[in-house]
């Protein structure tokens, strides 16, 4: 799995031991019949069922129907046990919900020089990882997640053929599009979520304006008695992209890509023209 990435630097196999415990992860899921009761949403999702270009850290869930009552419990051994059968020595950290948020989240932690010397890779790569430095993937299910959303069954091939249920696109584009209406990072922009934005408005353009309204009305940030039409979307798109730190952005996103010659062209007027291809549905 690892030679797929063709690693260069620390960075390149930092980025690739990430993403092969996010399959394993997703395999060890599979395998505990996870996928019955949620689904795989968020950026991680978008690059490993289609195709983002840049890495992304976290494993984000949905269930497919409110549950204050559901826990992650159940699902940390088969997790844990599918990453240990692949050599990966991981400690898992749960974090009880607290009162005030529906998430309920986990970390997976393995030790990075430990994994990349494993896999063999030479002295010199090895050398440059920090002694002691946790690779770490946050693992978040939405317990109560806003309606008006539809899921498919994907198929991913690594490290073996199995499935996951996943959001519909116009569905995943709608979580995406709330990130970056209303994402407060502590206080610094999230270039990732313009970086997501782009792939979307040229590959995927429809956003289901239903399920981005649901999200507005779930996180106060659009009053009930108002409904989401076309208009209000361009008022707020725009002074979101008005309000863009651009240099900021393009910061946040570099350290996920191999290159960034994509950001050179990114202005306000350039996400403009971007929002400008977008389908509501």
């Amino acid at each position: 799995m690892i030679d797929n990435y063709q690693c260069q630097t620390s960075t390149d196999y930092v980025h690739a031991l990430r993403e092969i415990m996010q399959e394993i992860s997703l395999l060890g899921l599979w395998r505990a019949n996870f996928f019955n009761k949620a689904a795989f949403y968020g950026g991680t999702a978008l690059r490993l069922i289609y195709g983002l270009d840049r890495y992304s850290e976290d494993l984000d869930f949905s269930l497919l129907c409110p549950d204050t009552s559901f826990t992650l419990d159940k699902y940390i051994s088969p997790l844990s046990e599918e990453l240990a059968s692949y050599g990966f020595d991981v400690e898992i950290e749960h974090k009880q919900k607290t009162a005030s948020s529906a998430i309920q989240s986990a970390f997976l932690k393995t030790n990075t020089m430990q994994q990349i010397l494993s896999i063999s890779a030479n002295e010199e790569i090895a050398n440059q990882i920090p002694h002691g430095k946790l690779l770490k993937i946050k693992f978040e299910v939405d317990t109560e997640p806003p309606p008006k959303f539809k899921t498919e069954i994907k198929y991913l091939l690594h490290p073996i053929p199995f499935s996951v249920n996943s959001y519909l696109l116009p569905d995943l584009f709608a979580g995406k599009m709330h990130a970056i209406l209303c994402r407060n990072w502590k206080g610094r922009t999230k270039g990732r979520d313009w970086y997501d934005l782009v792939l979307y408005a040229s590959n995927f353009p429809e956003l289901h304006l239903e399920h981005l309204q649901e999200r507005l009305w779930q996180g106060g940030q659009l009053d009930k008695t108002k409904q989401l039409d076309a208009n209000l979307f361009s008022t707020m798109i725009n002074t979101s992209i008005e309000s863009l730190d651009v240099r900021q952005a393009k910061q946040d996103v570099m350290p996920f890509l191999k290159n960034d010659d994509k950001l050179s062209i990114w202005s306000s007027d350039f996400f403009k023209e971007v929002v400008s291809r977008i389908v509501l549905v």
